[in-house]
């Protein structure tokens, strides 16, 4: 059979056995096997195991269960609602300073927790009360807060950089770095985009400022300093050639555990206990798909499927904006049904190879993978930051919460235009810390 013909098989039988309710790790495995079994026999099974463990032996996955507990043990205290708290007093000054305090504090905790649910729930069960009851819209309140918890699989330290790196074999510190001037550039755009529709909304009070003393001030900042400095102490140690990014990670870990049990009194058993469980459980399902995506991109390789894929695109001739339009196309449709770590060790070994082929920078073409999968998280039919929201404010309507992020997704999109006009904004800051690629 001609791979291409079956290549769309195989994209076919997955959608439907994902589509099925299957995990995705199970269906992945399934089609892999299935595929395997028909077109190359019995013995192609003989190296699946071996597949499926040797996609698990890398030192650099250690980091996904080390950042995992780090983001558990912040996202398990009442760390979200004082970091909330302070930017609220410090950037009360500023017009519309509620908002833009909602937004940071969400960049802030994304950061600290690399986990947009959490985020979400953190952030949004003390700003979504206090912005209605100030009078902003509820599809501000909503919006503005889900579409902050995205930024958690952006601006790094981030799970969904790790796991791209590892499909791809490429720098996890060039990715971690290639991420942070298109947060800070989401983050503005989500921000002028929430004091527009504020603006529009008539309500000119909701400009205005309100007044905290310097002494309410400072007393917040014990309590949230030191999950910045643990952050910024990371992304020292990495960059600054003291520790691997698995090490780093394990560090953090340990601190940001310390701090919770010191800080916020997280001494109970059963509290720790559920901290690590959650986070074990997170990071078996993470690994479990690494390793199920290991054994699908070989069934693919074997089949001569991504080969054909790629030389059927190269003989294309067609511009090569044309080609990334369409990949984004392809990764928007992919992003509405599928988690980010699925999509991206699913379509890595196919998109990889077309990526380069064309000229595009792989750290580069990361980012703008990622900007997708945000835009899948407040994008139904799945949108998860969507349902969040919905729990955690059951009283706004999931249509309102929907039409409150579409504007936010428009600043995604503008953030992906923007990045394909000038591609240094995701690649100058790589080259400067780290010197450019060869």
């Amino acid at each position: 059979m001609d791979p291409l013909i079956l290549g769309a098989i195989v994209a076919i039988s997955t959608i439907l056995i994902l589509f099925s309710g299957v995990s995705v790790a199970i269906g992945l495995l399934m089609v892999s096997t299935l595929f395997l079994l028909i077109f190359d026999g019995v013995r192609s099974l003989e190296l699946l195991p071996e597949i499926l463990f040797g996609k698990l032996d890398n030192f650099a996955l250690l980091s996904i269960p080390m950042f995992i507990i780090m983001g558990s043990s912040i996202a398990s205290t009442r760390a979200g609602a004082d970091l909330y708290e302070a930017l609220e007093r410090w950037l009360t000054r500023l017009p519309g300073g509620l908002v833009i305090s909602n937004l940071g504090a969400c960049a802030l905790f994304a950061a600290m927790s690399g986990s947009s649910p959490a985020t979400c729930a953190a952030i949004g069960k003390m700003g979504i009360p206090e912005m209605r009851k100030r009078g902003y819209p509820d599809g501000v309140a909503a919006g503005s807060i889900a579409a902050g918890g995205t930024l958690g699989i952006l601006i790094p330290p981030s799970v969904t950089m790790i796991v791209y790196g590892i499909a791809t074999e490429s720098s996890i510190g060039r990715l971690f770095l290639a991420g942070v001037i298109p947060g800070l550039m989401l983050v503005l755009l989500f921000m002028i985009w929430s004091l527009y529709s504020t603006w529009a909304s008539g309500n000119k009070s909701l400009l205005s400022t309100r007044s905290y003393s310097w002494k309410e001030r400072f007393e917040i900042l014990p309590r949230v300093l030191p999950f910045l400095l643990i952050i910024l102490g990371v992304l020292y140690a990495m960059y600054g050639g003291v520790a691997t990014p698995s090490e780093t990670a394990a560090v953090g870990a340990l601190l940001c555990l310390v701090i919770a049990m010191v800080i916020y009194k997280l001494w109970n058993p059963k509290d720790l206990w559920v901290v690590l469980r959650d986070s074990t459980r997170e990071s078996v399902m993470i690994l479990f798909i690494i390793a199920a995506a290991g054994v699908f991109s070989y069934m693919l390789s074997s089949l001569f499927i991504t080969q054909s894929i790629a030389e059927w695109i190269g003989t294309l001739e067609v511009n090569r904006w044309v080609l990334m339009f369409a990949v984004n196309i392809f990764l928007l449709i992919a992003g509405f049904f599928l988690p980010p770590v699925a999509v991206i060790l699913m379509a890595a070994p196919i998109l990889l190879p077309i990526i380069t082929a064309a000229g595009f920078d792989p750290i580069w073409f990361a980012v703008v993978l990622t900007i997708n999968m945000e835009i899948g998280l407040i994008s139904p039919p799945v949108g998860l930051n969507l349902y969040v929201i919905n729990g955690i404010a059951p009283e706004i309507s999931l249509k309102t919460i929907l039409m409150g992020s579409l504007p936010y997704v428009g600043c995604m999109v503008l953030a992906i235009i923007l990045l394909c006009l000038f591609p240094g904004l995701a690649t100058w800051l790589p080259d400067a810390v780290m010197g450019v690629a060869r």
